[in-house]
């Protein structure tokens, strides 16, 4: 579903540095943009082909010249200079270095995925609580309301969602149509956003069912992978209207705290081994306590 966002380079996430350059990336759901910055004197063949690993750059490159020159040298030989505001395309099967003294800017918006990306890169994890959320009955709310209101209803949703997250010292990762994706350093302040939230929206005349799960995650710009994010949306399947399901490893992670937690039973969750013993935080617990000031 297509919505209005926006991104700043200056708060990628994911920043690829090359030895005289860095790539800054940034995602808007299935899109993902780059803004390549190499010093004079970078080449491709020296700087980044050590991290690529083949002879030529094997992307194709589609992107905007915004400031300095670069010359590209395909592999039969044939040439091309670039210069600001040229829109460009360059096919795999390349080489290219800065020419003169300025610095060499594009935004280019095809081969960003991946490039100058190294394997070890690729497949870097990071220990985090992950809090998934959907609204209840969506499709049968937006058939009821019609477009417009329906598209009001979720932009106010995801306004208090973007608003809640922030303040419990989380990141939105990304909204789903229905629901979003958030990330968390501390466990406990994940619950909090979700109780906060879960509360909020019903001034909006709706329900949510939500989970977290803690696990080590792969972090990009505009997405999250790995069995703990897999895992939350199995169990958010599980809840009820307002609902906030946890694993135990939760539970037990914030064992002590003011949160109060009900058994939600034993589950087989799709695509994951064996049953699971899930809980639920119980109802009135966590709304009062005042969010994180920072992260």
């Amino acid at each position: 579903m297509a919505r209005l966002q926006r991104r700043q380079f200056s708060d990628s996430l994911d920043i690829r540095i090359v030895p005289h350059g860095r790539v800054e990336i940034v995602e808007l759901d299935d899109r993902v943009f780059g803004r390549e910055m190499y010093e004079p004197g970078w080449r491709w063949s020296v700087d980044v082909k050590p991290v690529a690993g083949t002879p030529t750059c094997q992307f194709h490159h589609v992107g905007v010249a915004l400031a300095g020159r670069l010359r590209v040298q395909m592999h039969d030989g044939l040439e091309l200079e670039l210069a600001p505001g040229d829109a460009f395309e360059i096919p795999p099967g390349h080489d290219a270095w800065v020419v003169g003294e300025e610095p060499w800017i594009s935004i280019d918006v095809e081969a960003m995925r991946a490039y100058a990306r190294t394997a070890a890169d690729a497949g870097r994890r990071v220990l985090l609580s992950i809090l998934m959320t959907d609204i209840v009955d969506s499709t049968a709310r937006a058939v009821a309301l019609g477009p417009a209101r329906w598209r009001e209803l979720v932009s106010r949703h995801n306004e208090v969602a973007d608003r809640l997250v922030n303040q419990h010292g989380g990141h939105l990762i990304k909204t789903t149509g229905d629901g979003v994706l958030a990330r968390f350093d501390s466990t406990e302040r994940a619950l909090l956003a979700a109780t906060s939230f879960a509360d909020a929206v019903r001034r909006l005349g709706i329900e949510i069912r939500a989970a977290v799960e803690m696990g080590e995650v792969e972090v990009t710009e505009g997405d999250a992978r790995g069995v703990a994010v897999h895992a939350a949306a199995r169990m958010m399947a599980t809840g009820t209207p307002g609902d906030i399901v946890v694993s135990s490893a939760v539970r037990e992670v914030v064992g002590g705290s003011h949160l109060e937690f009900a058994d939600h039973g034993l589950h087989e969750l799709k695509g994951l081994p064996g049953r699971r013993q899930l809980y639920r935080v119980a109802a009135g617990r966590g709304r009062t306590v005042p969010p994180a000031a920072a992260h």
